[in-house]
């Protein structure tokens, strides 16, 4: 884990992860969350990869993917918790 570096950092942040991400899992990035003690969200994308690819036989169509993600950024950054990132 290349993690150390996000105790410094003091602004809110919102983490977007795929749940089949190679690099990482969300439970790897809950746990550097919980411990950091880091003001931070974590959206997981249900089978999602790296790249927020997910299987066709989820039956999601990628932009659907894609639109989902760009509202989740969109109401955090409204949100109490992303207001201090403005």
């Amino acid at each position: 884990m290349r993690d150390e570096h996000l105790k410094d950092i003091r602004a809110p942040m919102l983490f977007v992860q795929g749940a089949r991400d190679a690099f990482g899992t969300g439970e790897e990035i809950r746990a550097v969350i919980k411990r950091l003690r880091l003001p931070a969200k974590i959206h997981e994308i249900q089978g999602g990869d790296h790249s927020f690819k997910v299987p066709k036989s989820l039956g999601v169509p990628q932009p659907n993917v894609y639109e989902s993600i760009m509202d989740e950024v969109a109401g955090w950054l409204r949100s109490d918790f992303g207001a201090f990132a403005k």
